[in-house]
């Protein structure tokens, strides 16, 4: 039996990395599934596993092959939902210590919606966020001034964010030193720029990248599964297809003021200690998105999450 860890997954094939440094194309051996989690991958990049080396399988590469036979207990994950089974949910990784999101004002646009939808499941999940906006010579002075008041707006409650514009090789080395050392996932709509931020951290891997759609202002897909990737500087960072939507799973609406943490603490000064900060009297919460203490964008996603429908979800 050896220890290992999964370092890219494509399709049923799971690249995993023993403690040598040697690979191992493997398959997951029977129909296991993780106590407690409802996912249509059984296993993710950024596992611990054990495995046993059969030569047998017919590997798509001259790698060694082998039997996954048990996952480790993991520190964290993050999910999203499945792309095709809308009730179950797909792990993007595991044993994380950084999110990265990569959120771009324009070229493509990435909402408030999504922003703080991932953001409320990476608290779910007790991973801190560093939020990155990058392609910011694109910038009208109007989107940079919307970006501006973005950061003003998160960096309140507390989560770190970065300028960056791979054009221009802003904030690059900002970028390496925050993630030095770390296993860090890196996640975003499509077009976003993120493999072109992880091949300027890490030059050599030479991710594929595409341009922008003119007509449509949105990316394609050209990371087709999750990889991790060794930095030079300590730590790994893990590239994940683009993200179209964003949503939280298994959650009761009770919870969900818990992972904004601004309305979450405002909440302890409400009327009712149920207080749901939708219609109760004497609401601490509606009281301070009416002073501008709790961002009106970030109140109608928490409302868009607490609803779980459309109505609430607003560009901006």
């Amino acid at each position: 039996m050896k220890q290992g860890l999964v370092i890219k997954t494509t399709g049923s094939w799971y690249a995993v990395e023993d403690e040598n440094g040697e690979y191992f194309e493997c398959k997951v051996k029977g129909n296991f599934r993780i106590k407690d989690i409802k996912s249509t991958n059984p296993v993710a990049v950024g596992d611990r596993v054990n495995f046993t080396v059969q030569n047998d399988l017919k590997s798509k590469t001259t790698n060694k092959t082998g039997w996954i036979t048990s996952i480790q207990d993991r520190k964290n994950y993050i999910v999203r939902r499945s792309p095709n089974l809308s009730k179950q949910s797909h792990i993007i990784a595991a044993n994380i210590d950084q999110a990265v999101l990569v959120a771009t004002v324009a070229w493509p646009v990435t909402t408030t919606t999504f922003i703080d939808r991932y953001l409320a499941s990476a608290e779910a999940y007790r991973i801190p966020v560093l939020i990155v906006f990058n392609k910011t010579d694109l910038y009208t002075k109007e989107e940079t001034s919307r970006m501006n008041q973005l950061i003003a707006v998160y960096s309140k409650i507390g989560y770190s964010c970065l300028v960056t514009s791979a054009t221009k090789i802003l904030g690059i080395n900002e970028l390496k030193a925050k993630l030095a050392g770390k296993t860090n996932v890196i996640n975003g709509h499509s077009g976003v720029g993120k493999s072109t931020l992880i091949n300027l951290i890490q030059p050599g891997l030479n991710l594929k990248i595409s341009k922008i759609s003119e007509m449509h202002k949105t990316g394609k897909h050209t990371t087709a599964f999750s990889a991790m990737y060794k930095l030079s500087s300590g730590g790994y960072i893990i590239d994940t297809p683009g993200i179209k939507g964003f949503g939280m799973l298994d959650m009761e609406a009770w919870e969900i003021s818990h992972y904004f943490p601004e309305i979450f603490n405002i909440s302890k000064n409400c009327q009712y200690n149920n207080c749901s900060h939708t219609h109760e009297p004497g609401c601490a919460v509606k009281e301070a998105v009416e002073a501008g203490d709790v961002a009106q964008s970030r109140y109608i996603s928490y409302l868009g999450l607490l609803e779980g429908e459309d109505k609430y979800r607003k560009p901006h």
